[in-house]
């Protein structure tokens, strides 16, 4: 998999979430996804945007297109904290399960929203998200 193009925003405030969500839908244009695809990706990047600044304290957000096999393109995504990391991923991509208190659909619903979804987290030192759209 090469990268074409790559940008790096931080997250440390609300607005933050809204210019990563907006930059989101600038790029999936950019790649010519349809507008379920595109609502799809930005939904995704909006709950780990928001999760980034809410659990991990902050972070930043690494926006690339990606080209696997020559042939497909697509939009990869990383979120990555220095907060207390995720205990157990499992349980927090299931339905209904939050530690802050909210309905508990945004980990798992970004999930369901993508063609791939990757979490690396240590206890203590932070997490990273990646998630991938294909065209």
């Amino acid at each position: 998999m090469t990268i074409e193009k790559s940008q790096a925003l931080v997250i440390q405030t609300e607005q933050d979430v809204v210019l990563v969500r907006q930059a989101v839908r600038v790029w999936a244009t950019e790649l010519q996804f349809g507008s379920v695809d595109q609502t799809k990706i930005v939904t995704a990047s909006s709950e780990i945007a928001r999760n980034t600044l809410v659990y991990g304290n902050g972070g930043t957000a690494t926006l690339e297109i990606v080209v696997a096999d020559s042939l497909r393109k697509g939009l990869r995504l990383h979120f990555e904290d220095k907060g207390p990391g995720i205990a157990s991923v499992e349980q927090a991509l299931t339905n209904g399960y939050s530690t802050g208190g909210s309905m508990g659909l945004g980990f798992g619903g970004a999930k369901r929203l993508v063609n791939e979804f990757y979490v690396e987290t240590k206890l203590g030192e932070g997490t990273r998200v990646t998630l991938i759209r294909w065209k």
